[in-house]
């Protein structure tokens, strides 16, 4: 055991030694020859075979470490990111939804900011957003906004739309419990395009389940809609309708996105610029 520990301590020191290096006379230690700080240290209480002296990082090896440890924390975060956007986010152009891709001045997205800033806190309150507004507002582009930037403060969420799930379901070698409890285990679930799947008794029962499972998981949703919020509010509608609103309304504080659609304004730009090139 002890020429063992020898063994090791001589290791060290090799492996750290440099042709720079020298004896300090006053401490009888080895500096370091860049830093000129010791890279040994005296032990108040020697080893049991008396060795009292024993390896330590100089100043500027100190700093290596701490950028290397750096490094590869930044790596890990890095892989850990690429992963949950790989898992969450489907629509590679949505990979372009981000906040610093905004051109709007509306408040929606200052929502949506401090939304992802405070999400420890709304996760804990199980808060959801219900994002509604006449088609080509912004909505999914916001949703998208906060999908990203969570992912990137390490946050597993999911965006998709009842069109996927249903289909998904569909599958016979599916488990459905286990697909949701799946759906479950993201921090987030978004909802995108919600009202425009089918409205058949099947569809509308694995609706209800998903959104009902999240709300006893105690687990945010969000969902973006073109239906206006007097539809979703409206209890003349049929009961399998009524309870999937009634829990949404539960969970999401509705955010409305007024205006008029960015999809005409980007179609009349490619037209007007169609023009142009043709002459």
């Amino acid at each position: 055991m002890k020429n063992y520990i020898n063994n090791i301590a001589d290791s060290i020191e090799q492996r750290n030694s440099e042709p720079s290096d020298y004896l300090n006379e006053t401490d009888n230690l080895m500096y370091c020859g860049k830093c000129n700080t010791p890279k040994q240290k005296r032990l108040d209480k020697p080893f049991f075979d008396g060795r009292n002296i024993v390896p330590i990082p100089c100043a500027c090896r100190s700093k290596e470490i701490e950028e290397e440890r750096r490094q590869e924390e930044l790596r890990k975060h890095f892989q850990l990111v690429e992963r949950l956007r790989e898992q969450g986010i489907r629509d590679k152009k949505m990979l372009q939804w981000i906040f610093n891709n905004d051109t709007s001045d509306g408040k929606q997205i200052d929502i949506a900011k401090r939304y992802v800033e405070n999400f420890d806190k709304i996760k804990a309150e199980n808060a959801g957003l219900l994002l509604w507004g006449n088609v080509g507002t912004g909505k999914s582009f916001v949703a998208g906004c906060i999908a990203n930037a969570l992912i990137d403060k390490e946050v597993s969420v999911l965006m998709t739309n009842f069109g996927i799930i249903l289909a998904d379901m569909m599958n016979l070698q599916i488990d459905k419990n286990e697909y949701i409890a799946n759906l479950n285990r993201k921090s987030l679930l978004i909802i995108d395009d919600f009202g425009m799947e089918r409205d058949t008794a099947f569809a509308l029962e694995q609706i209800y389940n998903v959104i009902d499972s999240r709300y006893t998981a105690s687990k945010p949703l969000i969902v973006t809609t073109n239906l206006t919020l007097s539809e979703i509010e409206n209890t003349a509608i049929q009961t399998d309708y009524r309870r999937i609103y009634d829990r949404v309304l539960e969970m999401c504080v509705p955010i409305f996105f007024e205006g008029e659609s960015k999809r005409k304004d980007r179609a009349k730009e490619k037209l007007n610029k169609l023009k142009e090139i043709l002459g």
